[in-house]
C-alpha cells in the first residue's frame, strides 16, 4: 500500500497505519527529515498517549503508557554499532506485548523483530511525503 500525504493529513495517515499494521512491531525507514518521528508522534497520539511525545535520539528509547499497554519508541540514528542496542536490553523489549516503533532499523539488522511491518517514508518535491507499506 502507498499513501501520498501532506503534513495536514498526518492524523488520517496515522490511523491508516494502525489499522493496516499486521503486528505491533513497526520499522520506519527514511532519510533524515523524511517525517518518521512526526508520523510516530501522531500514531502515539492515536493510540492514546496523553503525555508529551519526543524523539528518543539521545536516549535511544522512549516509553509511553497507553490504555492497557505500552509503546516503546526507538531511534538508533546515533549508535556506532549494533551491539549498543544490546546494552539497553533490546531483546527484552522485543519479548513484551507492546507497540514497538523503530527509527533507523538498518543500524540493528541482527536484532530486528521477526514479522515486523516495514514502512518507508520519502520526501517528495511538492512538500508531500510518500509512505509505503512493505
Amino acid at each position: 500500500m502507498e499513501i501520498e500525504y501532506k503534513i495536514s493529513e498526518i492524523k488520517e495517515v496515522a490511523r491508516r497505519v494502525i489499522q493496516n499494521a499486521k503486528t505491533k512491531r513497526i520499522l520506519f525507514y527514511g532519510e533524515m527529515g523524511a517525517g518518521k518521528t512526526t508520523l510516530i508522534k501522531e500514531i502515539c497520539k492515536e493510540l492514546g498517549v496523553k503525555t508529551a511525545i519526543s524523539s528518543p535520539t539521545f536516549s535511544l528509547v522512549n516509553e509511553y503508557e497507553i490504555p492497557g499497554s505500552v509503546i516503546y519508541h526507538f531511534d538508533f540514528y546515533r549508535i556506532e554499532n549494533e551491539t549498543e542496542a544490546l546494552d539497553i536490553g533490546i531483546e527484552d523489549y522485543f519479548d513484551k506485548d507492546a507497540w514497538i516503533f523503530i527509527e533507523w532499523p538498518q543500524k540493528i539488522k541482527s536484532f530486528l523483530p521477526e514479522n515486523a511491518v516495514i514502512i518507508k517514508i520519502e520526501s517528495l518535491e511538492n512538500d508531500s511525503r510518500m509512505l509505503k507499506f512493505c
